[in-house]
C-alpha cells in the first residue's frame, strides 16, 4: 500500500485548506465536522471562531471536555483516481484560552493561513482554540507522483 512521505504529510498540513475532525460523543459515537486548521509548534490548532453556529456550546468543545481522543482526516478525491489520497492524524484533543505564547502563535498562523479571518472573527465569544497533539499517522495514495509535493 503506497504511504505518503513524511514531508508530504508535513507540506499538506501546512497548506491544506480543509479537514475533518473527528470526536467522541455521548455513548462513543463519533462526531466529524470539517475544520480550518494550522499546523504550529508540532500541534493542530483549529479556533471555535465567529462563523454562524447553532447556538449554544458546539458538540466538538463538550466531547472534548469529556473525552480528549480525536482523529483529523485529510483527503483529496478526483475521478482520476490516480490523485486520491488521504492523511489520518489521531491524537489527544485539548480546550485552549489565547493567552500563551504557544497560543498566541497558533492564532498568527490560522490569521495567516486563512485571509477570510479579516472579515470572519477568528474567535466566537472568549479566545478559544482547540490543540491536537498528534500521536499517529497514517496515510494512503493511489499513486505517490500525484500527491502535491511528491
Amino acid at each position: 500500500m503506497p504511504r505518503l512521505t513524511d514531508d508530504q504529510v508535513d507540506q499538506l498540513l501546512t497548506r491544506w485548506p480543509v479537514a475533518r475532525l473527528a470526536t467522541v460523543g455521548a455513548g462513543g459515537r463519533p462526531h466529524v465536522v470539517p475544520i480550518v486548521f494550522a499546523a504550529c509548534d508540532g500541534a493542530i490548532w483549529t479556533g471555535v471562531d465567529g462563523k454562524p453556529k447553532a447556538g449554544g456550546e458546539l458538540a466538538r468543545v463538550r466531547h472534548l471536555r469529556s473525552d480528549p481522543r480525536v482523529t483529523l482526516l485529510l483527503d483529496h478525491y478526483s475521478e482520476d483516481w490516480r490523485e486520491l489520497w488521504w492523511v489520518r492524524l489521531e491524537g489527544q484533543g485539548s480546550l485552549r484560552g489565547a493567552e500563551g505564547e504557544a497560543e498566541r502563535r497558533a492564532e498568527r498562523a490560522l490569521r495567516d493561513k486563512y485571509p477570510q479571518y479579516r472579515d470572519t472573527p477568528l474567535f466566537r465569544g472568549a479566545p478559544a482554540l482547540i490543540r491536537v497533539e498528534i500521536e499517529r499517522r497514517t496515510s494512503w495514495c493511489a499513486d505517490l507522483a500525484q500527491v502535491p509535493g511528491a
